[in-house]
């Protein structure tokens, strides 16, 4: 059966999430944090490519993940591997991490470690392409992904993902070769959703891309330590060529 939606509970608990979030972000100002939040469908790389990320750059930044599932501390484990603070936050039946569920991220964070002494927490938020566009966390910037196996139309079919994105990783790109897709129109049904969000090909398998993704991200994490950027970077670029 059809339900009909309450718009006005919609803007209440948005209201009520966007003021955990603001909450949240002025913890890790105070910090010196930079917090990126990775959103994208189930299965398009989030946890492979923090591995890749947390390999790379572990010995330039002090990192900490907030790891979201629905169930299960499986990408938790992965991500442990690295040295790094992984805290696992279970939803539930929950299809995103709110700023509330965040915050007791935080609070478990604070008290288990030295917050001024790190550079940058990711946020690895639920697989969907929805609601965690929805239901900012305290985020500096959003991060979409979107695998080559997922198709041109999903920019067009889920537009609020990719419109709030402040960078899209298109992943897999080592699967082109092996599929029916145009990159060239995922990236133009993209533009169309969002002209100015800065757009990388990458291969977690082959490390195509992610010296660009790297540098972006120690780009966020410079501007913000000495006080350059105060709104995500937005340019018109596309990084990276897939094979």
């Amino acid at each position: 059966m059809h339900q009909t939606f309450d718009a006005a509970l919609e803007i209440n608990l948005l209201h009520a999430n966007q003021a955990g979030a603001d909450h949240n972000r002025a913890l890790f100002d105070e910090w010196g944090i930079t917090c990126l939040n990775l959103m994208s469908s189930p299965g398009a790389g989030k946890t492979a490519l923090l591995e890749k990320t947390l390999a790379a750059l572990r010995d330039r930044l002090k990192m900490a993940v907030i790891e979201g599932d629905m169930t299960t501390e499986l990408d938790a484990d992965r991500l442990r591997q690295y040295d790094v603070p992984v805290i696992a936050i279970n939803t539930g039946r929950s299809c995103h991490l709110d700023s509330k569920m965040v915050a007791g991220g935080i609070h478990r964070f604070e008290h288990d470690y030295d917050p001024n002494q790190f550079d940058l927490v990711f946020v690895e938020n639920v697989g969907n392409l929805v609601c965690p566009a929805e239901f900012e966390v305290g985020e500096h910037a959003k991060v979409a992904l979107l695998s080559v196996a997922e198709g041109e139309d999903k920019p067009l079919k889920y537009p609020i993902m990719f419109r709030e994105a402040d960078c899209l990783l298109i992943t897999k790109t080592d699967l082109v070769p092996y599929l029916e897709v145009d990159l060239d129109r995922i990236i133009s049904n993209v533009r169309q959703i969002n002209a100015h969000v800065e757009i990388f090909l990458v291969s977690a398998k082959t490390g195509e891309g992610l010296e660009d993704w790297m540098n972006w991200i120690l780009q966020q994490v410079s501007d913000r330590q000495t006080g350059q950027q105060t709104e995500p970077e937005r340019t018109m670029s596309v990084t990276g060529v897939a094979h």
